[in-house]
């Protein structure tokens, strides 16, 4: 296994000169963790599987469980209108606008929360006067905008902060003791520094939305142990597993992509040029069509999602069918594609190995 792992990351290790980088592999619920380099160039420490580094988008699924939790547990349905919950935006375009698309990118929302909103307040100022490119629910148009809010949406719903009830309903009952929102003081010496492609350091800025889009810091170790809550058999509360479950559904088809409840769906198994063309498309604008729900593929799934803040690289997959799945965490920015590549050969190799 270990061999594997080295010949696949550290060729790009070596060509980007990322300073650390954590590896975790979940394979029929045995736990491997491969760690390379520093948390920081000068004054780091050894990574390991409890380094803290920022996920970026991959916080996203994050919000997905949260959103499905609220549903599982009678809280609100991927059906109803933003407005419902949003009642200052009634009589407008988001009556249209449901959860469900804000969930997969096809509300038509822009990729960014302008620099200038800093309230809920003015928030639905701008999307008072925002008007979508395209009939809603016809495109994908990837959008933290749109993961942010309905973020926020479950959380009101829920009656609690986002960032406790992420903690209350996800990290705790999962044993994830190494993700925060805010990095404590007594933890600061385990947040790895992240650098731009440039070398430049730099770490995370924060704005209106951040919390669900992007606000994450994990580590190796606790984002193995949300992979196994997604798999088969994970021994987790009911309603949190009803959640997870719904986030795996498939709801729209878009080009190479299907969507899920954010994570990104691929038959299984898929050749690497089939996902590559999947990520190279994140951001187009693509035409979606709903996926016929009640017919449900009985075709084992790739499920994975990328994420990236300027000074980390992130990437997870994982195939529940097969009980497989990796962690790839960098403090430094890399190519998102090399990262899809490496976890793909990986998880490809284990699965060939494992039925040997």
């Amino acid at each position: 296994m270990a061999a594997i792992v080295d010949a696949a990351v550290k060729p790009a290790i070596e060509q980007h000169r990322l300073p650390g980088m954590a590896v975790g592999l979940t394979v029929d619920g045995k736990r491997y963790f491969y760690n390379y380099g520093q948390t920081a160039r000068q004054g780091g420490r050894p990574v390991t599987n409890e380094t803290l580094f920022e996920i970026g988008s991959v916080s996203k699924t994050f919000a997905a469980t949260l959103a499905a939790y609220a549903e599982a547990s009678g809280k609100l349905s991927l059906q109803d209108p933003v407005s419902r919950h949003l009642p200052a935006l009634r009589g407008g375009t988001f009556d249209k606008v449901t959860l469900l698309h804000l969930g997969t990118h096809t509300s038509g929302l822009p990729l960014a929360v302008p620099e200038r909103i800093d309230s809920e307040r003015s928030m639905v100022e701008y999307l008072s006067k925002w008007r979508p490119p395209y009939p809603v629910g016809t495109h994908r148009v990837y959008s933290n905008n749109g993961i942010g809010l309905l973020g926020t949406i479950a959380a009101n719903r829920l009656g609690a902060p986002y960032n406790e009830l992420i903690r209350t309903i996800v990290f705790e009952p999962l044993g994830m003791k190494h993700s925060y929102f805010k990095v404590p003081a007594q933890r600061q010496v385990d947040y790895a520094q992240g650098y731009t492609a440039a070398d430049a350091p730099i770490r995370m800025k924060e704005g209106y939305l951040w919390e669900p889009a992007y606000g994450i810091r994990s580590s190796s170790g606790d984002l193995v142990a949300f992979l196994e809550a997604n798999m088969p058999g994970a021994r987790i509360d009911d309603t949190l597993r009803q959640a997870i479950a719904r986030t795996h559904v498939p709801r729209v088809r878009a080009g190479p992509i299907t969507q899920d409840l954010v994570w990104e769906q691929y038959r299984y198994p898929a050749t690497l040029q089939q996902v590559l063309a999947g990520n190279a498309a994140i951001l187009r604008a693509e035409a979606a069509t709903p996926v016929d729900a009640a017919a449900p593929s009985q075709q084992p799934a790739y499920l994975h999602k990328t994420g990236s803040t300027n000074g980390y690289s992130a990437y997870v997959a994982f195939v529940p069918d097969k009980r497989i799945g990796i962690v790839l965490l960098a403090n430094k920015a890399y190519p998102v594609d090399q990262r899809v590549t490496i976890g793909y050969e990986i998880l490809s190799r284990v699965a060939e190995r494992a039925k040997q």
